[in-house]
């Protein structure tokens, strides 16, 4: 019996669910990855092939840096702070085949809470 692993589960519905989804200069696509570690996503302009932004647990004041639900809201929270900077504010969300739920979901509440639209 032919066993497949998780991420290579994920990595094929990541590339399911790319393949209708683009991001624009005007709605850029924000993509999450999540590790044993920590939590990230970017902005990226499809159109032009570049990351626009960046945050993940680095950006996130030292008593919130924990990868956990809170960890990841302030993910979300700073990369729409850094989003504002850049006058961005309609998103479109690419969980990256991870399950909406938990720290992914955590994230884009965060995103919408720090006032971005997805």
């Amino acid at each position: 019996m032919k066993t497949t692993s998780r991420n290579s589960k994920r990595l094929h519905r990541k590339r399911r669910t790319k393949a209708k989804m683009h991001g624009t200069a005007q709605r850029p696509r924000v993509a999450v990855f999540r590790s044993l570690r920590s939590i990230s996503a970017q902005v990226i302009d499809d159109q032009k092939g570049k990351t626009i932004l960046s945050a993940s647990l680095k950006d996130v004041p030292a008593k919130e840096r924990k990868n956990d639900k809170n960890g990841a809201e302030a993910v979300g929270k700073a990369l729409a702070k850094k989003c504002s900077t850049k006058r961005i504010t309609t998103l479109v969300f690419d969980r990256s085949g991870y399950n909406y739920h938990g720290k992914v979901k955590a994230l884009a509440d965060g995103l919408r809470s720090g006032g971005m639209k997805m």
